[in-house]
């Protein structure tokens, strides 16, 4: 009988994972909320189970998706990134359900979800940390210890939430003044984003590099990375662009960062994929920030450097097989870089385009090309959801042959109906930092003059709005 799993996610994700556990022969299980039944990763799926109407509650619902599991016979489940990924007591519920979690243990993610006790386990390791504190004490206490922290390494520091993620629960402290002030509000706002209070600080480094390695754990004692990733270019901590490797021109340093990466998950006893991040400073000193416990958005520019599946020997690991390469196996060929194509209006602060209806998709390809997206033209773009069309990734033998490959790879990519990102990041792929490589966490607040564009003014922009008007008129023939 063939083995199923069941993928507890939805979106371009939930296809990815989909895609791969079909590769391996076994059956994959989608479930869904009510708004996503029109999504595609229930076509592609051997069997779909609607969870209920949602939005997000169900997918978030731990009893329902075990449930959903033993129903269906699945023997795993994959949270791939987002919603229960990251949650210990879903890790924990599979477990007590005999049901095999693709993913670390529930007391790793516990551990390196607690940011003050994984800089605990690395600082017994002996790997380099950005100066922080433990976790604040309630009330003035934790307020004086916060303000002598302030006063002994300067300001800005970062606040941030003890069981934060994904760039969430991050605020930057400028002054004592404000330190008092944003203290009690940060708690507030953790305590509604992850029902923990916790905050901690750091010291800000300024202006770093924002560096990431890819880390696969197998249980039979093999840690590998796959090299580096760079996510340097970012809005208010949440990643836009992705590059692998890493644009440092210094690969001994870039070595150097890769075997401490290794370190700290074996420091941690990690187990399946993993990305350990780091902050890189103008003096090129490298400091660890965290080992997020999952499958990571921008794994395909990983994939495309190395040809190794990600997600294939997340499989295999939670399986119980050992990893079928050694780290001498894994080459990096070229450049890849990722960007994430949103339905969102990049010139008014982002804002998502959820509700509206995609009346042209013409995607793009090609040599060097991979999409991974759920989008098709006559889609309804979901407002309860997160606003991700498409990833597009490109790959090439140079950097300069990968950054020509976006070029024409975007200017080539139509979506007409809600506001996309793809202009946006046309203004990006043609800035002279960017295509110099020459770019670290400041650059979106140092670049302003990449919002200003016209989003018809190619030709197949021009195509698809006068596509668009023919599919409308004949849709509403009546329409004045």
């Amino acid at each position: 009988m063939k083995k199923r799993i069941l993928v507890a996610n939805r979106g371009e994700i939930a296809i990815r994972l989909i895609r791969a556990i079909q590769e391996l022969g076994f059956d994959a299980i989608a479930v869904y909320e009510t708004p996503d039944e029109m999504s595609r990763h229930i076509r592609i799926a051997d069997e779909a189970i609607c969870l209920g109407d949602g939005p997000r509650s169900d997918y978030l619902n731990i009893d329902k998706i075990v449930r959903a599991a033993k129903k269906a016979g699945a023997s795993a489940i994959h949270p791939g990134y987002g919603f229960l990924a990251e949650n210990p007591f879903f890790a924990k519920a599979c477990e007590k359900a005999d049901i095999i979690f693709i993913g670390p243990t529930a007391e790793i993610i516990t551990n390196l979800g607690n940011k003050v006790i994984a800089r605990r386990i690395m600082a017994e390791a002996g790997i380099p940390m950005v100066p922080g504190t433990q976790n604040l004490a309630q009330g003035k206490e934790g307020i004086d210890v916060a303000l002598e922290f302030g006063r002994t390494y300067g300001y800005p520091v970062m606040l941030k939430a003890t069981s934060g993620g994904g760039g969430r629960g991050i605020r930057r402290i400028e002054t004592e003044n404000e330190m008092a002030e944003q203290i009690p509000v940060a708690r507030a706002e953790a305590l509604a984003a992850f029902n923990d209070d916790s905050v901690y600080l750091e010291k800000v480094v300024i202006d770093p590099k924002h560096v990431e390695v890819q880390i696969l754990a197998d249980s039979h004692g093999k840690t590998l990375h796959l090299g580096t990733r760079d996510c340097s270019i970012q809005r208010r901590n949440q990643k836009l662009i992705e590059i692998a490797p890493s644009m440092i021109q210094n690969q001994n340093f870039l070595d150097e960062i890769c075997d401490t990466a290794v370190k700290a998950a074996e420091a941690a006893n990690y187990l399946n994929a993993g990305t350990v991040e780091f902050l890189i400073d103008r003096e090129q000193n490298y400091y660890f920030m965290e080992i997020n416990t999952r499958v990571q958005v921008e794994h395909t520019v990983t994939e495309m450097i190395t040809g190794i599946d990600i997600v294939r020997n997340q499989i295999n690991i939670a399986f119980g097989k050992p990893l079928s390469f050694t780290q001498d196996d894994v080459k990096m060929r070229g450049h890849a870089i990722e960007v994430r194509i949103n339905a969102e209006d990049p010139k008014n602060d982002f804002m998502p385009e959820g509700g509206k209806k995609v009346s042209v998709y013409r995607s793009t390809g090609g040599f060097g090309v991979r999409l991974d997206g759920f989008v098709y033209q006559g889609y309804i773009i979901p407002e309860v959801y997160d606003s991700l069309l498409v990833k597009l990734t490109v790959h090439g033998f140079t950097w300069e042959e990968t950054v020509g490959r976006l070029k024409r790879c975007l200017s080539n990519f139509a979506i007409r109906g809600p506001k996309t990102t793809i202009p946006f990041y046309e203004n990006i792929a043609n800035e002279k930092d960017f295509v110099s490589g020459d770019f670290d966490t400041s650059y979106i607040d140092t670049h302003p003059h990449i919002f200003h564009y016209d989003e018809d003014s190619s030709e197949v922009g021009k195509l698809a709005r006068f596509i668009a008007e023919i599919h409308y008129n004949q849709e509403n023939p009546f329409a004045k």
